[in-house]
């Protein structure tokens, strides 16, 4: 059967037809994914095909089958969409961390943009005034070399000799790299010291089937404001052989301002562990988001793109809308990025945050900025929120609750709190437009309403986006 006459025989079968592997197909892109990756739809029957742009028309084989979608592998690209551009970075097809570096960059912001408007309507079931609330993604003035914070695998390529960048899609396959577009351009030279240092030091790399070797991961983070920079070895052993040439080496880069190593001998993908020793300088870079200064150790979430981090703080800001007057919760606060940047106009900020050293990084941030009206408390916010609204016998209220969660979103346990706390604004910083559409509606069916949405790009080139959502109460 030719390969026209196949496809002609399976656009005539229905949605519920299972295609075989090893099909090849020529389709025409209608869609992208969560994860950027190309949909074409045949009959109802959906393929997913990696590295494929809206508007392409491209031969696939399909790889795996389900029964109303299915994997396909891009073959060729028959007729390119108006959109496709060529990738600057040559490896960007076979790496996994720019998913859709092909795609031009307005039509990334407009893929974005539609993609929170479409979780709201499909998973959050608002209707058609999303359209009209959804104000103007905020994207980057240059979407390259943007990330101040990189985690870089080290191993051994078949030849044996050293290698780092990073893992390709959906392996822990290391493709060799130095030079990477959306990283500080000030890594390609740190990474070049610590692989000249360990090839001369003869000093192995991990090995993660064996768990053997010593070298897991080169960590770096950049203060794009202050110019200052860390270097971290994440190393599977308590020490680093001759550390003193490698030290001597890193202090010769302008900005060198820590260098440290973490030591990580769990035999797991995780790839920090929670000791951390200096090897010199401090532990730890500032950089500032704003007018607010940060400490940042290798431990310390941070966002990782400073320019847009502030530009998402100050949309958040400006939903609050702050007089000077109010009671602020900011949950999930980590090192207290987002309270800092409220306390400057509340009249005082909680911050609520899992993990200890944050919160202590946080009471560190308020001191440097001297700010006194932020107060945090360790704890996991889908847990304490609840706990203290109890023990206040439902005396404990807000004006304003800001939330930033993980993926998942925000336990119904949490929003039921917030809803019982009676704010009069909730503002929602989410990194998943999914998770932000079904909080969403939970607290619209229980006495709140949507105001604002802003999508904003913090990752170009890649499938990711964050929202800003600002909803006020009802009777208000």
């Amino acid at each position: 059967m030719t390969r026209k006459s196949k496809m002609s025989k399976n656009n005539e079968l229905n949605a519920t037809h299972l295609y075989n592997k090893d099909d090849e197909l020529e389709v025409v892109i209608d869609a992208l994914g969560s994860e950027g990756e190309g949909i074409a739809h045949i009959d109802g029957y959906a393929l997913f095909i990696k590295d494929a742009v809206i508007g392409d028309k491209v031969l696939v084989k399909i790889m795996k089958t389900k029964k109303n979608y299915g994997f396909a592998r891009l073959i060729n690209i028959i007729e390119p969409s108006k959109d496709r551009v060529e990738p600057r970075c040559p490896i960007a097809r076979q790496c996994g961390g720019c998913q859709i570096q092909h795609y031009a960059y307005d039509a990334q912001l407009a893929y974005k943009q539609n993609k929170v408007t479409e979780c709201f309507k499909r998973i959050g079931h608002f209707g058609d005034e999303i359209d009209t609330m959804m104000e103007p993604i905020i994207g980057m003035e240059d979407p390259y070399y943007y990330r101040n914070k990189a985690q870089f695998p080290v191993g051994k390529n078949k030849e044996g000799e050293i290698v780092t960048g990073f893992y390709a899609s959906r392996t822990h396959s290391i493709i060799d790299t130095s030079h990477c577009y959306i990283q500080a351009e000030v890594n390609e030279e740190l990474l070049n010291i610590v692989k000249d240092f360990m090839k001369e030091e003869e000093i192995p790399p991990y090995d993660e089937e064996n768990h053997t070797g010593l070298v897991r991961h080169i960590l770096t983070r950049v203060g794009f404001v202050t110019g200052e920079i860390m270097v971290c070895i994440v190393i599977n052993g308590s020490k680093l052989p001759s550390h003193e040439k490698l030290v001597d080496r890193l202090t010769q880069v302008k900005g060198m301002t820590s260098i440290t190593i973490n030591v990580n001998k769990e035999k797991s993908n995780v790839i920090l562990g929670q000791k951390v020793k200096t090897l010199w300088g401090q532990g730890y870079i500032t950089d500032y988001i704003g007018d607010i200064k940060y400490q940042i150790s290798p431990l310390s979430f941070y966002q990782v793109n400073p320019v847009q981090t502030k530009r998402l703080y100050e949309t958040a800001l400006e939903y609050a809308d702050l007089s000077g007057n109010e009671i602020v919760w900011d949950l999930y606060c980590g090192i207290g990025t987002i309270s800092l940047f409220l306390a400057q106009k509340a009249k005082q900020v909680y911050g609520v945050e899992i993990i200890p050293q944050a919160i202590e990084d946080a009471k560190k941030n308020a001191e440097i900025n001297n700010i006194e009206n932020a107060e945090f408390f360790v704890g996991a916010a889908e847990y304490l929120m609840p706990e203290k609204y109890e023990e206040s016998e439902g005396q404990m209220s807000a004006d304003v609750v800001v939330v930033d969660p993980p993926r998942k979103g925000c336990e119904e346990a949490l929003l039921e709190t917030i809803v019982k706390m009676n704010p009069n604004k909730v503002v929602y910083v989410s990194c998943d437009p999914a998770t932000l559409a079904r909080d969403c509606r939970y607290l619209c069916d229980n006495g709140f309403e949507l105001k604002r949405i802003r999508a904003v790009d913090q990752f170009g080139h890649t499938g990711h986006v964050e929202a800003v959502v600002g909803l006020q109460r009802k009777d208000t």
